[in-house]
């Protein structure tokens, strides 16, 4: 009896070690696939109330039970073992970080980015073409490998789906046989599918080693924060510049929408994905809540449909894609067969706020973008709380929501070019991260791509931040005087130009920027002047030197003057008045505008005065200081090149960069005397107004720097500033800048 005691308890007692034997083993594959909730917090002790509608959504479970049921990767066909024998073949440097896999003495050249020069035979499908187009046309680019900082792939890696027609074959062999892979160290590949039916893995097929990933999908598991960058998926129709304009319009300001919530797409009847949109029906009312699928795609869907395939069939006819998504508030981005969906970027064009249900994804560039300010990130397990989420938003903040969705769409999304642009700012921001952007910089108008941090990481310093952070610029100017004739005596011109603008109680200093062929003028020639004159000869007398950031400015308004100027002190204090209340604009005297020709189906340049114009030339107007940074260092080398080679056209790139940044035209003030382009005969040379040639330029040039924006970005206006009372029959004596209207 005692015997058969003792063997049932070895026997129970062998059980249980077995039994947390499997336990250690379950715990120990939990420890290799870490989830990081940073997305999803833990329900704190007392709930919290909504509608901090940028808030994720909550999970009911918590602690070791949320681990265990967490549905990360679904694969529903693969073991743990086999998905992490994939995922250590693939990411055999997991631990990367810019610290351990970068070799950051390879820029000391600054961040320039080469290129692979293609190999006979290659196949490059037209998305990858629009990336390498992207960064061939950027500053970053160099075609030099031995001052290159990063390097990359013309193996086109975007497509890693075995099943596909542009999966390229021998990328391992390919990439190892590049003399400078070096373990991919210093390199970016770009990918948009990875993994094929059923399980869709990150299988690419290679090893990336210390390779950066760009990539679309990113699942938080393999993800390598400040490592790799998660990019959006994008379609092959993707624009390679431009890009379409948001839908939210001054018209449709208004928060309210006439659905709440919608949804069209596939519904997955099997495998990985399914089980979101499968359930999508449990939500769906018909009314303010519109959730339809599909079951019709593929070749054997009838075999698998189930006995809503029809009725969600017939519904899914019912409604138009687009009139949804312009007409609902929210629009919910489930996850397809992959993390992420082109549901993404088409509810971010139409002003439509995203409500991501993709457990486990890296949400694009949220190294840098807060996106709680634009969408909701939610749970999949907790799809039945979507609507009453939703429905406790307030309307103030729909419209904020709204709006910057909009924002993110054109800054970062609308173009295969500034994903691509801004996938290169943030590496360059690593590389040197005493200067690089702050999150501010990038989740504020204008946005990180027109933020140089090598002007200045505080965003008080930056024109476009002074009305949210209830800064005023400086009552103090510099007066930039560009000269290329010789100065012959003192009732020249420039001499006359310079007395007038001295005399402004605003005026700081003078500078004369001398790109004259002649030799400087000794210091006796010039005027004389109350405020310091500094003369700075041009080092190549280049048409875009005139917009050289000198350190010598200091003052944040720049007057920016032609020497043929023809300027009283009232109109520069006026003018520098009006600067103050719109600091990221410029602010000017002559106009020109803009049309579209649509007998030659090109832009249009015009001379004509008249009431609508969009551009004001800089040679007498005010602008901060930072444009010519931005025009000196954002500006692609062959524009400016193109700019000194005509000796022409630096004016219309400048407005067409502010407005590029601002999104709003320039600002005309009042003129007492017509702004004069003479025919200047002196020292026997022509002013460039004579050439014949110089106005056929200026439309040539109107078309190229649209070319390399991929839009139109001048803004017409018909705001004309004027001083109060003028040209009011009241005595002079009660106005304030009494000479403006005299002729």
């Amino acid at each position: 009896m005692q015997a058969k005691k003792r063997y049932l308890l070895v026997s129970v007692g062998a059980g249980l070690l077995f039994l947390v034997y499997l336990w250690g083993l379950q715990i120990g594959e939990f420890q290799q696939q870490p989830y990081q909730y940073h997305q999803f917090p833990q329900y704190p002790e007392q709930p919290r109330h909504w509608p901090e509608s940028t808030e994720p959504l909550e999970p009911y479970l918590e602690g070791g039970e949320q681990e265990e049921d967490s549905p990360q990767l679904h694969h529903q066909h693969t073991s743990p073992r086999e998905r992490r024998a994939i995922r250590d073949n693939i990411y055999k440097n997991k631990r990367c970080r810019m610290e351990t896999c970068f070799d950051f003495a390879r820029c000391q050249w600054g961040f320039k980015v080469y290129i692979y020069p293609p190999q006979r035979g290659d196949e490059i499908s037209e998305t990858y073409r629009k990336i390498l187009s992207s960064i061939e046309e950027s500053r970053f680019h160099t075609t030099d490998p031995t001052r290159a900082c990063l390097f990359i792939l013309a193996v086109d890696t975007l497509d890693r789906d075995q099943l596909s027609t542009q999966y390229v074959q021998n990328v391992r062999s390919r990439i190892q046989s590049l003399p400078t892979w070096n373990d991919g160290r210093n390199h970016l590949i770009f990918n948009l599918y990875s993994g094929t039916w059923p399980d869709y893995t990150e299988d690419l097929g290679f090893e990336v080693g210390q390779a950066m990933l760009a990539k679309a999908s990113a699942d938080m598991v393999n993800f390598r924060p400040n490592f790799d960058i998660s990019i959006p998926l994008f379609s092959k129709d993707h624009p390679l510049k431009g890009g379409g304009t948001g839908y939210l319009t001054l018209k449709d300001a208004l928060p309210s929408r006439k659905y709440l919530l919608v949804f069209k797409g596939k519904r997955y009847l099997t495998g990985i994905g399914s089980e979101t949109r499968n359930a999508l029906y449990h939500i769906h009312n018909g009314e303010d809540i519109i959730l339809l699928t599909t079951c019709k795609h593929g070749k054997d869907w009838e075999r698998h449909k189930d006995s809503r395939c029809d009725r969600d069939n017939e519904d899914y006819t019912k409604f138009d894609y687009q009139e949804l998504l312009h007409n609902s508030s929210f629009c919910l981005v489930p996850r397809g067969r992959r993390l992420g969906s082109f549901r993404f970027l088409e509810a971010l064009q139409a002003a439509c706020i995203p409500v991501i249900l993709s457990n486990g994804w890296e949400l694009p560039f949220s190294e840098v973008i807060d996106w709680r300010k634009a969408a909701i990130i939610g749970d999949e397990r907790l799809l039945l709380q979507v609507p009453s989420i939703t429905r406790s938003v307030g309307r103030d903040r729909i419209l904020a929501l709204r709006q910057q969705t909009q924002f993110l769409w054109d800054a970062y999304f609308s173009s295969v070019a500034k994903i691509v642009l801004t996938t290169l700012e943030i590496i360059q921001d690593r590389v040197d991260p005493l200067v690089s952007r702050n999150r501010f910089l990038w989740n504020s108008l204008p946005g990180g791509l027109f933020a140089l941090p090598q002007y200045s990481t505080d965003p008080a310093q930056f024109p476009f931040y002074y009305a949210i952070l209830g800064k005023s610029p400086p009552l103090q100017f510099t007066a930039v005087v560009h000269t290329v004739t010789p100065l012959q005596s003192q009732i020249s011109p420039v001499v006359k130009l310079i007395i007038a603008v001295a005399k402004s109680k605003f005026c700081a200093q003078i500078v004369v920027l001398w790109n004259c062929d002649k030799p400087l003028p000794p210091r006796n020639k010039w005027p004389s002047t109350s405020v310091p004159l500094t003369v700075i000869e041009g080092q190549t007398k280049m048409m875009s030197s005139r917009f050289f950031p000198h350190n010598v400015i200091v003052t944040d308004a720049v007057l920016s003057l032609d020497e043929d100027s023809v300027l009283s002190t009232n109109e520069v204090d006026f003018a520098f008045i009006v600067w103050q209340s719109f600091p990221e604009r410029i602010i000017g005297y002559p106009a020109r505008s803009h049309y579209w020709d649509s007998s030659r189906s090109r832009w249009g340049y015009t001379s004509k005065w008249t009431n609508e114009y969009s551009m004001v030339l800089t040679g007498a107007a005010f602008y901060h200081r930072y444009y010519p940074y931005l025009f000196t260092h954002y500006i692609p080398a062959s524009l400016l090149s193109m700019v000194d080679r005509i000796a022409n056209c630096e004016d219309i790139l400048m407005n067409f960069l502010v407005s590029a940044v601002t999104k709003q035209p320039p600002i005309k003030v009042t003129q007492k005397k017509q702004y004069k382009e003479t025919m200047m005969t002196q020292g026997a040379k022509a002013s460039r107004w004579a050439d014949p040639d110089h106005f056929a330029q200026r439309q040539t040039c109107m078309n190229t720097f649209s070319h390399w924006l991929g839009f139109m970005p001048l803004v017409h206006s018909q705001m004309r500033l004027d001083p109060v009372l003028f040209r009011d029959q009241v005595s002079i004596l009660r106005k304030k800048y009494r000479d403006i209207e005299r002729l």
